[in-house]
């Protein structure tokens, strides 16, 4: 099994998520390319009802995009903080993998790894597949995770500027979103009346 994950809220989810992920599954050649979104986010707010919304919004995101994408809800089914780490070495647990786990990365979270939980352990697991996020980013920045044992690689995806942040925002503000998430997420977001306040 050669196993990709992309760990995130996904709230919500958009369509530069899933261009990242058929993307790399396509230069990777992945036998499962899995969304995992966190359950229990350690350091943002947390409610459970929007957990589930953002489950739901990842399922309809993908569905008939690509045969080998997979929404996980292991962090649903364990309930507590989702911390990647332990979630990491559930899926090795599950899944007989022939390689380290690939896990998809933006260069604004990568450049706090350290801060994560289990950083120590978490390095040993998984290889990081880096995406940029934000304009002029240094590469020479990143060189002192690679002196500590990091193992992971920049990928070239031109940037594409969609933040959910932002798209929470457009949505309070009644701005359309069509172009930036799938059709059924917006129709499900707009349906449940998510981010309206």
């Amino acid at each position: 099994m050669n196993l990709c994950v992309f760990q995130g809220t996904f709230n919500p989810v958009h369509n530069a998520h899933v261009r990242v992920a058929q993307y790399i599954t396509e230069k990777y050649n992945f036998d499962k390319f899995l969304f995992i979104p966190a359950y229990k986010p350690p350091h943002k707010d947390y409610d459970p009802q929007m957990s589930y919304h953002r489950l739901g919004m990842v399922k309809l995101a993908i569905s008939g995009k690509n045969p080998k994408f997979e929404v996980s809800d292991i962090e649903f089914q364990r309930e507590g903080k989702s911390y990647t780490y332990i979630t990491i070495c559930e899926l090795y647990k599950k899944y007989n993998h022939t390689d380290k786990i690939k896990f998809v990365i933006g260069t604004d979270a990568f450049a706090h790894i350290e801060s994560w939980y289990e950083a120590d352990k978490l390095k040993e697991l998984v290889k990081f597949l880096v995406f940029y996020r934000g304009k002029n980013i240094d590469k020479k920045s990143f060189e002192e995770l690679a002196a500590k044992g990091y193992d992971f690689e920049f990928e070239e995806l031109p940037f594409e500027d969609i933040s959910s942040t932002n798209l929470r925002r457009m949505i309070k503000n009644g701005q359309d979103i069509s172009n930036y998430v799938d059709e059924k997420v917006k129709d499900y977001i707009y349906g449940h009346g998510l981010y309206e306040n």
